[in-house]
């Protein structure tokens, strides 16, 4: 289905040699007619001030006039149809970081250059949501690495190979390759509830079993040791308020009296002061 395309006859901005065609809805373009005029704005968006409002309309009309590489490239991955609108914003991604990167001096096909930036996106958002646990790039790459050296290492030794041989495979230090190993273990994530044997009884003990609860008075000592260097950094009266307020359980207006000030003083006071405590904590979080 193809939507009329039609010429302005007035333009706000200096008036180009050949002007643009004015798309009212580029989503409807046919793909043959796409290709075609895609030609002709990569070649305004090359001479084009970015930021500018005719920047701004060149490159969207870039995107909406290509976006069925994405659909084309989103068909690949039907299987995952759960993530589907997912897939289809991150490979729209790829698509406009293979706009703001093509050249027409390249002499390649618009849809031939960018096919591999929106797979590529599309690829790198699987990777980075099918861990269990969040994982750096840096040790999901690697994670790739090791598996791949792992199965060479196999056929020539027909064995497991060791840390050690992984790395001189690799051309890594054994401590990056146990890094990478430990990390893996964050791809799959077992049940709770799983049995932590094979027979399959009801009554057998889960992995949950041999959890402990959480010790809340160890996230206390974790925060009281991570305040003392906030605490030392304010003066006597502000660390005496502190006291009070907290441990002493005075009022405001209990505190303001003993200091001589107003209650309204001691809020304010007190307010700073966590204030800073807590961008203190998060900060060294």
């Amino acid at each position: 289905m193809s939507t009329a395309i039609t010429t302005p006859t007035e333009t706000t901005a200096p008036a180009p040699a050949t002007p643009l065609p004015r798309v009212p809805d580029p989503t409807e373009v046919a793909p043959r007619d796409a290709k075609e005029l895609s030609k002709q704005f990569f070649a305004r968006l090359a001479v084009l001030e970015e930021g500018t409002e005719e920047y701004q309309y060149v490159r969207n009309t870039l995107i909406e006039l290509n976006l069925s590489l994405v659909k084309y490239a989103a068909a690949r991955f039907r299987s995952r149809s759960d993530q589907m609108e997912d897939i289809v914003q991150v490979g729209t991604i790829g698509l406009i970081k293979a706009i703001d990167r093509f050249e027409l001096s390249r002499e390649v096909e618009f849809a031939t250059f960018a096919m591999p930036c929106v797979v590529g996106e599309i690829k790198r958002f699987f990777r980075d949501t099918s861990w269990s646990v969040h994982v750096p790039r840096r040790l999901q790459e690697l994670r790739i690495d090791i598996a791949r050296a792992t199965d060479e290492l196999f056929q020539r030794l027909d064995r497991s190979p060791t840390a050690a041989e992984l790395a001189d495979h690799l051309g890594l230090t054994e401590d990056e390759v146990i890094e990478g190993l430990v990390a893996a273990n964050g791809y799959t994530a077992a049940s709770l509830d799983m049995p932590l044997d094979e027979s399959g009884e009801p009554a057998s003990a889960t992995l949950a079993d041999m959890i402990g609860e959480e010790d809340r008075d160890m996230r206390l000592t974790e925060d009281v040791q991570a305040l003392k260097p906030l605490l030392a950094q304010l003066d006597e009266r502000d660390r005496a308020i502190l006291r009070m307020r907290f441990g002493e359980e005075l009022t405001q207006a209990e505190i303001g009296e003993r200091l001589g000030v107003s209650q309204m003083h001691v809020s304010r006071l007190l307010a700073r002061m966590t204030k800073r405590m807590r961008e203190g904590m998060l900060r060294e979080d």
